[in-house]
């Protein structure tokens, strides 16, 4: 049985308030763009941090249904769910950045999880398999990839660079 607490609590207020989706030009120019944050190590974890790269992607100019977003965000959809799926501790979040430097030439996305002993690898023969593919893909929609240890703990960070074309670049840097 289930009792009721005698007085009502307030809603939870933010003591800090949240990073704006967009930031100022002037600055945005100087700094290039950011996001970082960390995700639990689940499914529904990886699944948010797909879909919040994709509105960030589109607020600094790289919009939704273009080749270069659709292809970061399986970058970003790949790495989080390999992040998930071979390194996941128990109580530990994976923890996504991606960054778009001040010259909008490219994308680079970073997936840090806490299980150092899982290292990531091309699959020797791309077989029928239905799993494994992960970073096949990657490595074909990235100009570069590779994986080095966490500096702020145990594990390791996975990352991707994806290269925008000049179109695209000029674009960001004016938005």
């Amino acid at each position: 049985m289930t009792s009721k607490p005698g007085t009502p609590t307030a809603p939870a207020k933010l003591t800090t308030p949240t990073a704006p989706l967009t930031t100022a030009p002037e600055q945005a120019a100087l700094d290039g763009h950011t996001f970082e944050m960390r995700f639990t190590s689940t499914p529904r974890g990886a699944r948010l941090a797909r879909r919040l790269t994709a509105v960030r992607l589109d607020a600094w100019g790289i919009p939704y249904d273009t080749e270069a977003h659709d292809d970061i965000v399986l970058i970003v959809a790949e790495l989080t769910s390999n992040a998930v799926r071979h390194g996941h501790v128990p109580g530990r979040d994976f923890h996504l950045r991606v960054h778009v430097p001040a010259d909008a030439r490219l994308v680079r996305v970073e997936v840090g999880d806490t299980r150092a002993e899982r290292l990531p690898r091309l699959p020797e023969v791309a077989g029928a398999e239905e799993t494994g593919r992960g970073l096949l893909l990657v490595a074909g929609l990235a100009a570069r990839w590779a994986w080095h240890p966490r500096p702020d703990g145990p594990g390791k960070t996975v990352w991707a660079e994806y290269a925008l074309q000049n179109r695209l670049h000029v674009h960001l840097l004016h938005s």
